[in-house]
């Protein structure tokens, strides 16, 4: 059994494009992000929920195509236009609908990359159409671009991410705590992070190996958000 440290060490999640476990849930998305440069417009909007896989296929399509990421709430910081002398990825435009700075500066970002003909992607919550940005001009643009979403998990994807949540920390449960988990959690992926998160320090508290027991213990009093 592997010694659990007494402090607390940051998870380094894998990032890696063979580190995304592919389902019917999310096939689709990554083929898109697999044939970025067929992308219509050269844009992509790229959407799921909380802990979906997003931030993961940002950093393989980063990696792929030589892309920045930057987050949608920082682009104001940004200098826009050494930004847009690369391919860009912009995480969480949807979190910017009330920000015109920040939207001004994503419309100048998306202009500039569409004249250079370089790649844009995207990423956010809900469809594209529904983050209602106050920037016509820039969600009539967003709008335009071609559309992947990241649906929710089915039972081998749930407990695929739970493993990968698990190594991630370097943790290793008992054999049957993810089967326990799947079928009892909240069926999201913001469930999946949170569980794992509060198995891994409740665990660390009590000095206690990570079982089916605690699981459940936790699940019972209800300790995780999933949100």
């Amino acid at each position: 059994m592997a010694v659990q440290l007494g402090f607390d060490l940051p998870a380094r999640a894998a990032l890696g494009r063979d580190d995304f476990m592919v389902a019917p849930s999310n096939a689709v998305a990554l083929a898109m992000i697999d044939n970025w440069p067929s992308w219509p417009l050269a844009k992509l909007a790229l959407t799921g929920p909380l802990g979906s896989g997003k931030s993961h296929l940002t950093h393989v399509w980063a990696s792929e195509a030589g892309a920045r990421i930057v987050m949608a709430t920082d682009l104001a910081e940004q200098d826009i236009d050494a930004l847009a002398q690369h391919p860009v990825a912009v995480e969480g435009v949807d979190t910017i609908r009330a920000d015109m700075t920040a939207q001004t500066a994503l419309f100048h970002l998306h202009n500039l990359l569409h004249s250079a003909a370089l790649p844009l992607l995207m990423t956010g919550v809900a469809a594209p159409n529904l983050w209602r940005l106050s920037l016509p001009d820039l969600q009539s643009r967003v709008d335009a671009a071609a559309h992947a979403a990241l649906d929710a998990p089915d039972d081998t994807l749930l407990g695929a991410v739970l493993a990968k949540l698990f190594a991630d920390r370097q943790l290793t449960p008992r054999p049957d705590v993810i089967p326990y988990l799947v079928t009892h959690m909240e069926r999201s992926f913001a469930a999946a992070r949170d569980i794992v998160a509060t198995l891994d320090a409740t665990s660390l508290a009590r000095k206690r190996p990570i079982t089916r027991s605690l699981a459940a213990e936790l699940l019972d009093k209800g300790t995780t958000s999933g949100g």
